[in-house]
Parts: structure tokens; sequence; C-alpha cells
């Protein structure tokens, strides 16, 4: 992971920030089969109920998927953001049964919250509540009933990788980062955990997050820096261009940490965004790499853009292709894939004069100059190509803005896995 001064990479995801206790169980929610030595290496057989907890009450702020079909924990998740003013305490998740598009989806969801929040002795509306895994399947409630006081009772300060493991679906591995950093004379955590693997296409929103903090924050600035941040972080990121019913990322600030609450934009402020951009860049860098079936993390990085808005657009443009993606697989280093990607982009930038180069830890090399295909060393670009991280950089010559988007190739195992996911 990427260094940056000031912030010091620590364990423990969630429960990294002081007063955050997390817990996951297997519950029963989609039933495990005896295994075949064929499933995937987390495919119903790991936890899939979990909660995280406050010691105290805490600000918080969300940002939810904008798919017009939005699942029942998002709307309910919404309606008690709204009610509370933007307070939590405690988030309850499920995997393996989105509840989504169901009749009965809400009054579940709200049971979910209710739940946890008669055994934490707090408000129903003050716990939020996300779920994934798969659409228009009736969503059972009584294994989460029956399972609820084990999950309580379990809560520990340690426990965060119960949770991380809780919310996976085809994720094959936890997502989750944190860092320390000082504010104010104090020290302060901030960590979270994700989900994602596949139906990955964000606006606004993204898979299924929590972030936790121990700084001292108001709710307002939480999602003012929550807003900044996944512009440049998760909403850069694709998979395979479906976005989900049930994208959910919430922070969740308790203010444990004694610092002077940041109520205003300034310097302190500017610590704790650069702190939340870290944790969740380096948790799209790994939703990306773990994408359904990949086999390489594809970073898209444009330099020299007129704006922020155009060098995002560009990039997500050429992540999101589908040529591109195969190309990368094959580790075919067909630069007109890229410029034809630049080209359909829905900007007025002219990327007719680009240059793009392939960069990996075997080397780098320039396959396009000033919007023309250029001969290189095939040898070269296929042994670039063949790793398991590689950038592909565009500069546009247009302008000082710059934006990164994150992907993955596209393998005949991504269409293998979503061919039976039901199954």
């Amino acid at each position: 992971m990427k260094e940056f001064e000031g912030y010091k990479y620590i364990e423990g995801g969630v429960c990294a920030a002081k007063g955050f206790k997390a817990n996951g169980l297997y519950c029963g929610i989609k039933k495990s089969p005896v295994p075949d030595g064929n499933e995937s290496p987390i495919s119903n057989t790991k936890n899939d109920l979990c909660l995280v907890a406050s010691d105290v009450m805490c600000n918080a702020a969300s940002v939810f998927t904008q798919n017009k079909v939005k699942g029942a924990p998002v709307v309910v998740s919404q309606k008690n953001l709204a009610a509370t003013g933007g307070r939590a305490q405690a988030f309850i998740l499920n995997s393996k049964n989105a509840n989504t598009c169901n009749a009965d989806g809400e009054e579940k969801a709200y049971r979910m919250c209710e739940l946890a929040a008669e055994r934490l002795g707090i408000k129903r509306e003050e716990v939020l509540v996300a779920q994934t895994g798969v659409i228009g399947q009736v969503f059972p409630i009584e294994p989460v009933e029956e399972k609820i006081d084990e999950l309580v009772a379990g809560l520990g300060y340690e426990k965060n990788l119960e949770a991380a493991i809780a919310i996976m679906t085809t994720d094959t591995v936890k997502k989750e980062v944190a860092v320390e950093f000082e504010l104010d004379g104090k020290l302060c955590h901030l960590g979270g955990m994700g989900k994602g693997s596949g139906m990955i296409h964000p606006n606004m929103a993204t898979t299924l997050n929590i972030i936790t903090t121990d700084c001292a924050v108001s709710a307002e600035m939480i999602q003012k820096a929550l807003s900044d941040v996944v512009k440049i972080t998760y909403n850069c990121l694709s998979v395979d261009g479906d976005q989900s019913t049930n994208d959910t990322c919430a922070v969740m600030a308790n203010g444990l940490a004694g610092n002077t609450e940041i109520t205003s934009e300034g310097k302190d402020y500017e610590v704790f965004k650069q702190a939340l951009y870290i944790v969740m860049m380096n948790i799209t860098r790994m939703l990306a790499k773990d994408g359904e079936g990949a086999t390489k993390l594809l970073e898209c990085h444009v330099t020299g853009a007129p704006d922020l808005d155009t060098a995002i657009i560009i990039a997500k443009s050429v992540i999101c292709s589908p040529l591109v993606k195969c190309a990368m697989y094959g580790a075919d280093a067909n630069c007109g894939r890229i410029m034809c990607a630049m080209g359909y982009a829905e900007t007025d930038c002219d990327v007719t004069h680009a240059d793009v180069y392939y960069i990996s830890k075997a080397g780098k090399i320039l396959v396009c100059g000033k919007g023309l295909g250029l001969q290189f060393d095939e040898d070269l670009a296929k042994a670039i190509l063949s790793e398991d991280e590689i950038t592909i950089f565009v500069d546009l010559h247009e302008g000082d803005a710059e934006a990164t988007a994150w992907g993955c190739d596209l393998t005949y195992d991504y269409v293998k896995i979503n061919g039976d996911y039901r199954s």
C-alpha cells in the first residue's frame, strides 16, 4: 500500500478506532451445502451476519446507490439517518440475500434494526442496516432472530475479521484497511471494511462498506468529506458495468479520540478527509483486484486533462471497456482499444493527441504517441501486461487535471460465476 506522510497503517479494520466492537457469525441465511471441493473458497461456508457497534452515539453520514431499484435496507437506512439527524450507534449487515424487490422487504429490514437495538439498549432508528446477495428472493428473518443474542453477546474490540468475512459473497478475500493519525494533539484512528466482487459500477455510492473513526467530527462535515472522497475513489471503480441495488457506504464517528470536534473546513478537516481518502482508496483497489474471475488489477491514470470531471470520465471509459478488459486478460497491447474507449467517452475533450503507456513492475512502454499507434517491442509489452497489476497511463496534453479509475480484466471465470450465481 502507498505510504502517506503523517499516516500509519494499522491493523483492526472497523475495530481500529477506540470504542468500536464487532462480531460476525454464520446464521444460515443461505444453507451451507456439503463441500465438494469445487466451490469458491468463500462460497456458502463463511459468516453471513455481522454487527458493528460503538460504545457511544456517533455522528454518521452515508452514500447510497442511485439505482432506481433500491434494496429495502437502503430505504430503511436512509429513513433512519433522516430520523436521527445523522446519528447512529450500530450497523447490522448480512450477506447471501439482498432483500430487494420483496413485498415485505422494509418490514424485515426494520426488524433487523429492531433486533440489534433491543439488545444494545438503543433506539431502532439508531441502527443502520445493509444487505447483499441474491435479488428477488424472500429474505428469511428467522435465522437472524435465532442468532441475534449470540451475535450481540460475542461483540468484541478485536472481532473485525469475523465481521469482514460476514459480508463477503463472491469475494475471495476480505477487504479492510485502517490508519492512525494525529489531530489537535490527539491520536486518532479511522478504519473500514468493504465487500464487492461483481455488480460493481457505482454512481455516488459503492458496494457495502462501513467506516469507523474515533475522530470527533460533525455529521455535516462527515457527509461533505465522504461525498468528495467517494467521487475520486469508489465512483472511479468498475468491475462489470452493473450498478447494484444495495450499494451503501456509511461513516460513523464517535469522538472518543478527544480532539476538538471538526465543524468546518480547515486544517483539521483536511487531515480527517485525507485519512478517509487513504482508507477508501485502498479498499477501492482491493475491490477492483478481487473482481469476479479477475486475474489482474487494472488502473487507468489520466493526466493532462482540462478538469477533474473530464479526467474521471475518460479514465472510467477506459476501465469500463469490455474490449480493453479482454485485451488486458490476454496481455494484448492493442492501443486501439484504449483510443476507442477514450473516443466515445462523454466529454468534449480532444483525445486524438493522447500518449498511452502500459506500466507494470515488468517495465513501461509507450504504445501510442500523439494519438498515433507506434512500433514497439511486443515481447516487452507482453511481459508488462502479464503482471497482475497493470497501469494504463494516458496523457491528454489538454490541461493540468488528473484522475485514476480502477477495474479488472474480463475472464472466462466471470461468465461461469454469473452463469450459475444462484446455484
